[in-house]
């Protein structure tokens, strides 16, 4: 089946509150009504940890990924579930059929194995607790929801094979879906407007970068901090199958993903192998 279908991933930093989501949805509708299917999977890093330390919880991390107790997950799972609905509401506000869905309704996981991290330069391993990892993804659900015109809103919570839930990053979540659909551009909605050579100048973007060289700018210190991740996260989907990742700004008042399908766009920074 020929569709110009886009996978979109957000989290919390890139979109908060429903004025930036209503913008958000409001570009969706706008991208279907030209043809596009639309998937999208979301995070919720920044609520999680708010809603943690609400309850007298300490967030813990290692290597930017969360620690996750079965206390842990039981918040992760009420504040993911919950954004969920507000997506899904913002999107039938916009226009735009949606349903919610956890990850393990498309998707198998697994308990990803402890890691190793070098602290205070010592490496040492650490087991992250109830984290997963994407194992296989079945799309047949989510082709099934494109063909009736409705947009699938995924939260990252798995489940492996005896049925035990477990946090899943949601870089991971994405890279796993877009790799398993036939995906014309994964967008990943940062907060940034793309990969820029000078951090403090919007007008030094890359628009089109390769993983080599984006190697190359880590190396060089280029690409550093919080762009690390990001741009890890979009390597993650490009290893795994996904022909082009395109990083763009969730928190540009102009315009956030519907320019992208327009010919030669030059919105955000297009990732390729």
């Amino acid at each position: 089946m020929k569709m110009d279908l886009y996978v979109m991933k957000f989290g919390g930093n890139a979109i908060r509150g429903k004025e930036a989501m209503m913008r958000l949805c409001r570009e969706i509708a706008q991208m279907r009504s030209q043809g596009a299917k639309v998937i999208l999977v979301h995070g919720g890093g920044p609520e999680i940890s708010a809603e943690m330390e609400r309850r007298g919880m300490q967030p813990k991390k290692v290597a930017g990924i969360r620690i996750t107790d079965p206390e842990t997950l039981d918040v992760t799972e009420k504040v993911l579930s919950d954004l969920n609905k507000d997506v899904v509401g913002c999107l039938i506000e916009a226009g735009v059929d949606a349903i919610g869905m956890p990850g393990y309704h498309c998707a198998m996981f697994v308990k990803k194995p402890p890691m190793k991290v070098v602290e205070d330069g010592e490496e040492k391993e650490v087991d992250v607790g109830l984290v997963g990892e994407v194992s296989e993804c079945d799309p047949t659900s989510l082709m099934d929801l494109l063909e009736q015109d409705i947009v699938p809103v995924i939260y990252p919570i798995g489940k492996d094979k005896d049925g035990r839930r477990l946090n899943v990053n949601a870089d991971t979540m994405v890279a796993g879906i877009a790799a398993s659909v036939p995906c014309k551009e994964m967008l990943a909605i940062t907060d940034v407007p793309g990969i820029l050579m000078d951090v403090n100048d919007p007008n030094s973007k890359l628009d089109r970068v390769t993983l080599e060289e984006i190697d190359d700018l880590i190396a060089k210190g280029v690409i550093s901090g919080g762009m690390v991740p990001k741009v890890e996260a979009c390597r993650k989907a490009i290893l795994a199958g996904v022909g082009t990742v395109r990083m763009v700004n969730g928190t540009d008042p102009e315009c956030i993903v519907a320019d992208v399908m327009k010919e030669g766009s030059l919105r955000g920074t297009v990732i390729v192998r």
